[in-house]
């Protein structure tokens, strides 16, 4: 009798690429991550569609970006969003399966009816010890059913504590005797490019460096737990973030700070220590598993799912040669909470990254937590009478006001400092990325691909070009110079 297929994947919150160990940090001990990475594939270019919990989220269990699946932004409190009810999500599949499906720690996803998981353990704890327990009854409840099964750990670990202003959910003392805590000094903590070096800065980067270390522990847990219950040797396992670290100038933004996230696979069958350099989505995680259950063809596109973006990676998981087909990404953010509207859409090669803000004229927002933390206090007042307070390595009004159009050459500037994008040298660069992502947006329905401030997609929707309505192909509506009728029109 063939061994059932099974899926365990753990998604820690917020845990950034470069403060692990096997992504280069010298800084923290993560060795339980590392040996694991050890164990299968480390992706090194792995890309969230979103910097956003709940939506990065949903990219994961639905395989479609944000502006696809509905959940435009977080869900629960007054924010509102959730998933269409035409879209079938992992849980949903997975049942119809014959899976025993679960999901143990932080959800936040909606609504309850399209994410069925059979068992639903929702918490905010961060006593790793204790999701270990319930993960490894899990694993043996679904082999006395002599069923495959589909568990997700959502870790609350690193998050910032909600509430307070440069907390990470550490205390003193441990949850329980079979954990270590570690104390990590601001003087020892490693700068990322993307922050500034306050003392505030080190202060949240120390405990943010706590957190993780317990994290740490709780993915060893889990993983020993696996081999305990002798379920190793037939399970797919995936850890990742969903996005990068709660800092400003990472998360809620689609820099590579807040978008290129830690991702390590181990497939049974499939080679160790892998380093593979192909450019993966988030969109690729749900047809990937189908195809390790054995329904790959279940990804094939029908009008009750929409368009599934992804494709399974497996076939490539071994590779460590980039591969002319996996040469870019495309991203969608467009809220994080409610009140953080600023709609933009990226695309990401290895060498150019390109971004679409829709609507540039806004402020950029920020997430309460990122905007009461300790560390933006320290660089909002870093400012001097003969220098500008600056966001990491860009300059806070840099930060705030951006333009319509942003180029990258990553290779010369991987902080995304240097806007190429009127320098006349990139100008077919900018051209021909800006044409990619247009194409994606259409081939995505996405509303806000947007001509003179108004969404092509609902003009098209309505037909009104029927009725003689013209639409100047720029990107902004023109006060200065309001008419339609002599500029040529969207051809779009």
């Amino acid at each position: 009798m063939a061994q059932p297929k099974n899926i365990l994947l753990m998604i820690a919150d917020d845990l950034g690429r470069d403060q692990i160990g096997c992504y280069g940090c010298k800084k923290i001990e993560t060795p339980n991550i590392d040996g694991f990475a050890a164990s299968g594939t480390r992706f090194d270019m792995a890309f969230t569609s979103t910097a956003s919990c709940s939506g990065s989220r949903t990219v994961i269990y639905t395989g479609l970006h944000t502006h696809e699946n509905g959940s435009y932004g977080l869900v629960a409190e007054k924010n509102g969003f959730r998933t269409f009810d035409n879209v079938e999500t992992a849980p949903l599949l997975f049942n119809k399966l014959g899976y025993e499906t679960g999901i143990i720690g932080k959800v936040h996803v909606s609504p309850d009816y399209l994410y069925p998981w059979q068992l639903r353990q929702e918490s905010e704890s961060r006593d790793v010890a204790d999701v270990a327990d319930r993960a490894e009854r899990f694993f043996n409840d679904a082999k006395a059913e002599n069923k495959p099964f589909f568990l997700t750990i959502g870790y609350v670990d690193p998050h910032r504590l909600l509430g307070s202003r440069g907390g990470f959910g550490n205390v003193d003392g441990n949850y329980d005797t079979r954990l270590s805590d570690r104390y990590y000094h601001p003087n020892d903590v490693e700068i990322p490019p993307f922050l500034n070096d306050l003392p505030e800065v080190r202060q949240e980067l120390a405990e943010y460096y706590r957190s993780i270390h317990r994290l740490d522990q709780g993915i060893g847990m889990v993983l020993t737990a696996l081999e305990r219950c002798g379920a190793a040797d037939n399970t797919l396992v995936l850890v990742l973030s969903d996005n990068g670290p709660p800092f400003v100038n990472s998360k809620t933004t689609l820099y590579d700070a807040g978008v290129r996230l830690p991702f390590l696979l181990r497939v049974p069958g499939q080679p160790s220590g892998v380093v593979n350099p192909n450019l993966i989505s988030y969109v690729d995680i749900l047809p990937t598993f189908l195809d390790w259950a054995g329904h790959g063809s279940m990804n094939t596109p029908t009008k009750a799912v929409g368009s599934r973006r992804g494709r399974s990676i497996l076939p490539i998981t071994s590779c460590e040669r980039r591969l002319p087909d996996w040469s870019s990404v495309y991203g969608s953010h467009t809220f994080h909470e409610i009140t953080n509207y600023w709609p933009t859409r990226y695309m990401r090669t290895p060498r150019y990254k390109y971004h679409r803000n829709v609507c540039w004229k806004l402020d950029f927002p920020f997430a309460m937590d990122l905007y009461a933390s300790l560390s933006f206090e320290g660089m909002r007042n870093s400012g001097t009478e003969f220098s500008p307070a600056m966001i990491g390595q860009r300059t806070l009004k840099d930060y705030i006001c951006r333009p319509p159009e942003e180029l990258y050459d990553l290779e010369e500037d991987p902080a995304e400092i240097k806007n190429l994008a009127q320098d006349p040298g990139y100008k077919a660069i900018l051209e021909d990325m800006r044409e990619a992502v247009e194409k994606w947006q259409e081939a995505t329905g996405d509303l806000w691909l947007w001509r003179d401030g108004t969404s092509v997609a609902r003009y098209r929707t309505y037909n009104y070009a029927r009725d003689g309505l013209r639409i100047p192909d720029r990107f902004d509506f023109d006060v200065e110079d309001p008419g339609n009728r002599k500029l040529p029109a969207v051809k779009l």
